[in-house]
């Protein structure tokens, strides 16, 4: 029996970002190797983090080439399932949707799989109005969380939504134990330097927690952004007298960035603009109690006094008042890290989504 053919129309890294490593993820499944042919068209038009949100004569020769790919493919061969990981407003949409409705002449199956949100912010504008729901019409959706409806509820109908929540790959075969016997406590971030990922709400969290005597280090890893470059942060950092306490490393990967996880005793993410944020996992199977954010389907991953805290958006007293809890009780903080491995293994691990995500395909291929 031949093998149903999907295309996966979906950004692949570089650069590295939340999407882009899921679509990797996807392209290198052996279960839908096995069980489909799968072709893969790489939607993402910048090559580095300093790309994104810049134009620029090669994005725009990137996208046509890649209409030009698909529009190929869809001619030449005949697909089951068309995916999409597309961006759900802004710039990015207008730059995506003609592949969803391009996809939508050729084939009857059409699935979205929704990694970002903030379509709520443009229904009502011109063209998204019309647009949205001509892109989103006769879809399956993917979310990775039912927290995440809210945003897309005036264009997606319930019936249309699959849940899938994201999943990484598992870095220790069995399970690890730390020691962790710092001088002083230490804090991560992990993520570029975007204001949206709360990079000043944690510095002016951090500048609360010296004032009131605590001792500390507070690690920044991830790469700079036309917002925030390293000179902007060390004068920030420098203006709240964080200078010894606070240090920016830039990016990290492999070994590296495994030896910050490993050092460190506490990970905080205080996003205010985030989905699915995927370094929150990476911090679980590392036995770290996290600190962060009621956004997006954050809450699914974090239980709150569980296997961290969950604090208010934008509000440095509310994350810093979460941070000193921990430090004043080191027993809270090894009890939160060790659920929240448990909680990963449970239901965040590569083999997780893997299973998830194939046993989606494999449902809608056989309900064409």
């Amino acid at each position: 029996m031949k093998k149903p053919r999907i295309l996966f129309i979906t950004p692949l890294p570089p650069p590295i970002h939340g999407s882009g490593m899921v679509s990797q993820y996807i392209k290198d499944c052996k279960e839908l190797q096995n069980d489909f042919i799968c072709d893969f068209v790489n939607l993402s038009t910048s090559r580095s983090i300093d790309e994104i949100g810049k134009s620029s004569i090669m994005k725009y020769i990137r996208f046509i080439g890649a209409y030009f790919i698909t529009l190929w493919k869809l001619l030449t061969r005949r697909y089951s399932i068309c995916y999409l990981a597309i961006a759900c407003y802004g710039i990015g949409f207008l730059k995506d949707a003609p592949f969803v409705l391009l996809c939508k002449l050729f084939c009857k199956k059409v699935i979205i799989h929704q990694h970002n949100k903030g379509m709520s912010n443009y229904t009502d504008k011109f063209p998204y109005r019309w647009l949205m729901p001509l892109v989103y019409r006769n879809t399956k959706v993917i979310l990775l969380s039912w927290h995440l409806y809210q945003d897309i509820e005036r264009v997606v109908k319930e019936e249309q939504i699959i849940i899938c929540p994201n999943g990484i790959p598992e870095i220790y075969k069995e399970e690890p134990h730390f020691k962790r016997e710092n001088k002083q406590t230490k804090l991560l971030f992990l993520s570029n330097l975007i204001p949206s990922k709360g990079v000043y709400i944690l510095l002016d969290a951090c500048k609360i927690l010296k004032e009131k005597g605590y001792e500390f280090e507070c690690d920044f890893i991830g790469g700079e952004s036309k917002e925030i470059t390293r000179s902007v942060f060390e004068q920030y950092v420098e203006e709240r007298c964080l200078t010894g306490l606070v240090k920016y490393h830039g990016p990290r990967y492999g070994e590296e960035k495994k030896r910050f996880f490993e050092n460190a005793n506490i990970f905080v993410q205080p996003t205010f603009e985030d989905c699915y944020p995927l370094t929150i996992l990476e911090a679980m199977q590392y036995k770290l109690p996290v600190v962060t954010t009621d956004e997006g389907g954050i809450p699914d991953i974090v239980q709150n006094g569980i296997n961290g805290f969950v604090c208010k958006r934008k509000d440095p007293v509310s994350l810093a008042n979460a941070i000193e809890d921990l430090f004043n009780n080191k027993e809270k903080m090894v009890e939160f890290g060790e659920k929240g491995y448990e909680i990963y293994n449970e239901k965040f691990s590569l083999r997780k989504f893997y299973d998830c995500f194939h046993t989606i395909i494999l449902q809608e291929t056989n309900n064409i």
